[in-house]
C-alpha cells in the first residue's frame, strides 16, 4: 500500500513537470515564432503606429519641450528594434506606394477619370502600408554610369519591352541583347532629340542653335516626356529640364528616365497644382503629349501658365499645329483664342511646331475688357502654394518686382547658381545670409566627399536628392560633379523652393510623412538633414521613412544623415534589418554641436532566392 501510495506520487509530480516542461516550450514557440516567422512577406504596417518620441494621440505628451524628446525610444513594436524586416513579394519590386493602383481599386475609390484623379497621389493610411523591404527585379545589376547611361540601361533592371514595340517607328528605346537602347528619338522627333532642339533654337533666333540662349534659359518644364529623351539632350547644353509623366499606359517611362540619369518625376496634369513654385521655368514644351489643353476653360494651360517665368516659352509640337482637317483646326483656333486673352503671343511657328511667349509685364491683364476669360487670381491666392492645393483657371499676375523690372531680374546660368536672386526678400534674407550659406555647404559637402572617396569614383554617383534643400545651397556645392539633384522642400515650411529654382536647379514639394514620387531604386545618394527630428514632431514614423529611403536607394548607393544623436543611434539600430552598412568610422562624425553629427551608409545589393533562380 505504502509503497503503491509513493508510486502514485512520482507519476502525479512528473506529470506536473511534463505539462510545466510543454507549457514553456509553447509559451517560447509563440513568443518566437511571432517575432521571427509569423511576418508575412507582404506585412501591412501595424508598426507604423507606434510611438516615436511624440504621441499620435497627442494629449499631454505632444506639450512636452523638444528638448525633451528622445528620438526612437519606443523602437519598433513593443520597443524592440527589428533584426530583420520581411521581403516584400516579387511583383511589389516595382512598388510606389501614393501611386498604387490596386490601392485605389482595393480602397474603392471614387476617383474622376476624366481629370486624370487616378494618376495623381494617393496615398495608403499607415495601417496600409507594406513595411517590407522592397526587392529587386530577377537578375538585377549595378545601373550603367553616366554618360553611357543616356543611351543604354541593363533591360533586366526594368524587364518592360513594351514601349519598344509599341513606340519602334519613333525611336524611343530599342532592346538588343540584355541591353535597351535609346536612339533619342521621341513621338515627333523620330531622326533624334538633339536636331529637335537645335530647331527651337533657330526658331527663337538663338545664336549659334543653343537653346540655353546664352545662359538665359535654363530651366525647362518637359509635360508627357516620355522616356525623358528631350531632357537627355538638354543637358549638354547646361539646361536642366524636369521631366514629368503620369503612371499610365506607358506606365515605366520616367522609371527608364531616371535608369539613364535623366531628372524626371513621376506626375500629372489632374485636378491639383503642379508641385512646384510660381515662375520656376523658362521654357515648357510638350511634344504630343495627348493633353485636352481647353478642357475646364483651360485650367491646365493656365497651371503652364503660373510656373512660366516672365517672358517664358511653350513650345507645343502637335497635329494641331498644322493639320488640315475639321477637328484639328477647331482645336487651334479655340486654343489660339484663349491664349491670346491669357495675353500669349506668337514668338515662332514653323511647320508642326508653335512657340507661345508669355508677357514681361502685368501690362496686357490689366488692359484686357472686364468680365474677359480666364479672370485674373484672386489677391489673396498665393501662387507658390502648390502642396495639395487645387487649381483654378485664373491669371497669376506678376509680383511688383517683376512688373517694374520686366523679367526675374535673374542672372544668366552659371553665374545664377550662386548670384542672390531678388526673391530672396520674400523670406527677409539678405545676400550675406545667402553667401553664408553657400559657403556652409559648400565646406560640408568637401567633408561628405572625404567621407565618401575611399567607397565611390568619379561616375558612382549620378541621381541625388536633397531631402531637405532649403535654398539649395547643398546642390549648389555639388556644380562640379557630374551629377544632378532632386531638391526636396518640405510642404510645411518656409516655401524657399522658387530660390532653388531661380538659382537654375530643380525640384519639388514633399512630405516625408508620405511616400516620394518616384519607383524603387531611382537614386545613388540620399542627404537627409534633420528629415528624423522634422517629421518625428509630426507624430510621423521613424522606421516608415527608413523603408522608404530604401525603396527608392538604389543598391550600393549612399545616405548621408545630418541629425542629433539620438536619431543617429536610432538608425544604427536599424543597419543589419536593412542591410545597410556603415561607411567610415563606426561613430558619428560631429563637426561643430550646432552643426549636429553626420553619419554615412551604403546600401548593400542583396537579392531573393527566386531572384537566383530566374536569373539563373
Amino acid at each position: 500500500m505504502t509503497r503503491g501510495r509513493s508510486d502514485e506520487a512520482q507519476k502525479k509530480r512528473l506529470l506536473t513537470s511534463v505539462c510545466v516542461v510543454a507549457l514553456f516550450l509553447v509559451f517560447l514557440y509563440v513568443y518566437y515564432g511571432s517575432k521571427n516567422t509569423g511576418e508575412s512577406a507582404i506585412e501591412y504596417g501595424s508598426r507604423s503606429l507606434r510611438k516615436l518620441g511624440s504621441s499620435y494621440l497627442g494629449a499631454e505628451e505632444d506639450k512636452q519641450d523638444e528638448s525633451s524628446i528622445k528620438f526612437g525610444l519606443d523602437d519598433g513594436e513593443d520597443g524592440i528594434t527589428p533584426k530583420s524586416f520581411p521581403v516584400c513579394d516579387d511583383r511589389h519590386s516595382e512598388l510606389i506606394p501614393c501611386l498604387d493602383r490596386n490601392l485605389i481599386y482595393q480602397t474603392r475609390m471614387k476617383l474622376d477619370l476624366s481629370v486624370m484623379e487616378h494618376y495623381e497621389r494617393h496615398c495608403p493610411l499607415p495601417e496600409r502600408r507594406f513595411n517590407c523591404l522592397i526587392p529587386p527585379p530577377p537578375g538585377y545589376k549595378i545601373p550603367i554610369k553616366w554618360p553611357k547611361s543616356r543611351d543604354e540601361v541593363w533591360q533586366a533592371n526594368i524587364p518592360h519591352t513594351h514601349l519598344a514595340h509599341e513606340k519602334s517607328d519613333q525611336n524611343w528605346m530599342v532592346v538588343k541583347g540584355d541591353k535597351i537602347n535609346f536612339p533619342g528619338g521621341g513621338t515627333h522627333f523620330h531622326y533624334g532629340a538633339d536636331k529637335y532642339i537645335a530647331l527651337i533654337a533657330d526658331m527663337l533666333n538663338f545664336s549659334n542653335s543653343n537653346l540655353n540662349n546664352d545662359g538665359n534659359l535654363r530651366t525647362v518644364f518637359d509635360v508627357g516626356c516620355g522616356v525623358a529623351s528631350f531632357g537627355g539632350y538638354l543637358l549638354s547644353s547646361d539646361i536642366m529640364a524636369m521631366s514629368l509623366a503620369p503612371n499610365d499606359v506607358h506606365q515605366n517611362q520616367i522609371q527608364f528616365a531616371l535608369e539613364r540619369g535623366i531628372p524626371a518625376y513621376l506626375g500629372v496634369l489632374g485636378t491639383k497644382r503642379l508641385p512646384y513654385p510660381s515662375r520656376s521655368f523658362e521654357l515648357a514644351h510638350c511634344s504630343r503629349c495627348r493633353i485636352d489643353w481647353l478642357q475646364r476653360d483651360g485650367i491646365l494651360l493656365l497651371e503652364l501658365d503660373r510656373v512660366l517665368r516672365p517672358g517664358g516659352y511653350f513650345a507645343y509640337s502637335s497635329p494641331e499645329a498644322y493639320a488640315q482637317d475639321e477637328e484639328d483646326l477647331r482645336i487651334w483656333r479655340e486654343m489660339s483664342a484663349l491664349v491670346d486673352r491669357m495675353c500669349w503671343r506668337i514668338a515662332s511657328k514653323k511647320n508642326q511646331t508653335v512657340i507661345w511667349q508669355k508677357p514681361l509685364t502685368n501690362d496686357c491683364y490689366f488692359e484686357r475688357e472686364a468680365g474677359v476669360l480666364p479672370p485674373m487670381c484672386r489677391s489673396d491666392d498665393d501662387p507658390d502654394a502648390a502642396w495639395g492645393v487645387n487649381m483654378e483657371a485664373c491669371i497669376t499676375p506678376y509680383s511688383d518686382h517683376d512688373h517694374k523690372s520686366r523679367g526675374s531680374g535673374l542672372a544668366p546660368w552659371p553665374a545664377r547658381l550662386t548670384s542672390p536672386p531678388p526673391r530672396l526678400a520674400d523670406f527677409g534674407y539678405s545676400s550675406e545670409m545667402f553667401e553664408k550659406d553657400t559657403e556652409l555647404w559648400r565646406q560640408r559637402v568637401d567633408n561628405y566627399w572625404n567621407i565618401l572617396s575611399p567607397k565611390i569614383r568619379s561616375d558612382s554617383l549620378r541621381n541625388v536628392m536633397d531631402m531637405k534643400a532649403h535654398l539649395g545651397s547643398f546642390a549648389a556645392a555639388l556644380k562640379d560633379k557630374d551629377v544632378w539633384v532632386m531638391n526636396a522642400v518640405p510642404e510645411d515650411g518656409p516655401k524657399t523652393l522658387k530660390i532653388v529654382y531661380d538659382r537654375g536647379l530643380i525640384g519639388t514639394v514633399h512630405n516625408w510623412c508620405e511616400a516620394f514620387s518616384t519607383y524603387p531604386r531611382t537614386y545613388d545618394l540620399l542627404h537627409a538633414w534633420t528629415i528624423f527630428s522634422d517629421i518625428e514632431k509630426k507624430g510621423c514614423s521613424g522606421e516608415d521613412l527608413l523603408l522608404e529611403m530604401d525603396r527608392i536607394l538604389r543598391p550600393s548607393g549612399f545616405v548621408i544623415i545630418r541629425d542629433n544623436k539620438s536619431v543617429i543611434e536610432f538608425v544604427k539600430k536599424y543597419l543589419s534589418a536593412l542591410h545597410w552598412e556603415a561607411v567610415g568610422p563606426t561613430d558619428s562624425i560631429s563637426e561643430s554641436s550646432q552643426d549636429g553629427d553626420v553619419f554615412v551608409v551604403q546600401k548593400k545589393l542583396w537579392l531573393t532566392s527566386e531572384s537566383f533562380r530566374d536569373a539563373e
